[in-house]
C-alpha cells in the first residue's frame, strides 16, 4: 500500500516544528514525509510500523525517523474513546541539518545518526525518559530556546548507545514513487496553490475521477472532508500572517485564499476559537512580555 504524503507546515519565522497529538487523530495513518521525524509516546499501547518493521509500542517509545520513511502508530483505543494527548512530535527539514553542517563543524558529530535514522532508530526506556522533559519544553519555548532545546535532544540522541534500528538493509523508501500516488500529488498541489481557489471538481478532474470517487478517496487517505483540509492548511497560514505581519485582517484573509471575510471569522473562530484579531492582540501581548522579561 503506497503511503499518503504528510504536508508539515514550518512557519517562516521558526526552522522547525514541535507539536503534540491526541488519539484518534488526522496524521494517524501510514504515511511519509521529506523531514527528519522524532517522535515520543506518552500515552496509550499498540502496534506501530516503521518501513518493513512491525514492532508493539507503549509509552516512553522514541523513534526518530529520516526523510520519506513510511511510518504509523495505531493505538489500542476502544471504539468511540479518544486520548487527549498520545505523543509528542519534533519535525525538521533535511535542508536545515545541511545549512547547520554548514555552519557549524561541530554539527557533523551527528552525520551518523541521521544516516542511521534513514531505517528508523529506536531508543531506551532510559533515553527516552531523559528526552521527555527536553520536548515538553520544545512545546512552548520560542525563539533561540527552541533551537537550544533541538540541539540539546539531538546531542542526547547522539550519545545513546542503545538505539536500535527499525526497518531492514532491504527497505529502501521511494519518494518518486509514492509520489505516483494522485492523492500525494492533490495534496502537493493544494500546499502550492493555498491562496487560488480551490474547489473539489477541479481537483477531481486534475487527476481523472468522478467528484464522488474523488472525495470518497480524499477523506480515506487524510481522514478528513477536502473542505475542512484545505481550511485548516489556510488557518495556519493566516494564523502566521497575522502574527509576523502587520496586514490588515482583510489582506490576509484574501492571501490564504478565503473570498469573503465572514467566511474566514467563522472559520478561525472554528478553528482557534477566538476571532483573528483578538489571536492577533494575544500574539503581540505575549512579544511584549517577552521583550519585557528579557530587558536588562
Amino acid at each position: 500500500m503506497q503511503p499518503d504524503l504528510e504536508i508539515v507546515e514550518v512557519r517562516s519565522d521558526e526552522s522547525f516544528t514541535a507539536w503534540a497529538h491526541g488519539y484518534p487523530y488526522r496524521t494517524v495513518r501510514w504515511h511519509f514525509h521529506p523531514e527528519y521525524e522524532i517522535q515520543l509516546i506518552v500515552e496509550t499501547k499498540g502496534v506501530y510500523f516503521v518501513g518493513d518493521h512491525v514492532g508493539h509500542f507503549e509509552p516512553g517509545n522514541l523513534v526518530l525517523m529520516g526523510p520519506d520513511l513510511p511510518h504509523n502508530w495505531i493505538s489500542d483505543v476502544p471504539a468511540g474513546q479518544s486520548v487527549e494527548w498520545r505523543g509528542i512530535v519534533i519535525q525538521f527539514p533535511a535542508e536545515l541539518v545541511k545549512n547547520m553542517s554548514a555552519a557549524f563543524p561541530e554539527f557533523e558529530r551527528i552525520a551518523p545518526l541521521l544516516a542511521e535514522s534513514s531505517s528508523g532508530l529506536l531508543f531506551s526506556a532510559e533515553t527516552a525518559l531523559a528526552a521527555k522533559p527536553v520536548m515538553e519544553s520544545l512545546l512552548e519555548a520560542r525563539g533561540l530556546r527552541r533551537v537550544i532545546l533541538l540541539l540539546s535532544l539531538l546531542e542526547l540522541l547522539v550519545d545513546s548507545h542503545d538505539r536500535q534500528r527499525l526497518a531492514s538493509p532491504a527497505f529502501k523508501p521511494d519518494p518518486k514513487a509514492f509520489m505516483s500516488h494522485a492523492i500525494n500529488n492533490v495534496l502537493a498541489h493544494i500546499s502550492a496553490n493555498l491562496g487560488d481557489e480551490l474547489r473539489e471538481p477541479m481537483l477531481a478532474e486534475l487527476v481523472g475521477q468522478s467528484p464522488s470517487a474523488f472525495s470518497r478517496s480524499f477523506r480515506k487517505h487524510t481522514g478528513q472532508s477536502f473542505v475542512r483540509y484545505v481550511n485548516r492548511l489556510r488557518i495556519s497560514r493566516a494564523c502566521e500572517l497575522l502574527t509576523n505581519s502587520e496586514k490588515p485582517v482583510l489582506d490576509v484573509c484574501m492571501d490564504v485564499g478565503f473570498n469573503n471575510v465572514s467566511n474566514f471569522n467563522r472559520q478561525f473562530l472554528l478553528h482557534k476559537r477566538m476571532p483573528p484579531t483578538k489571536f492577533r492582540n494575544f500574539h503581540r501581548m505575549q512579544a511584549a512580555a517577552s521583550r519585557a522579561a528579557s530587558a536588562p
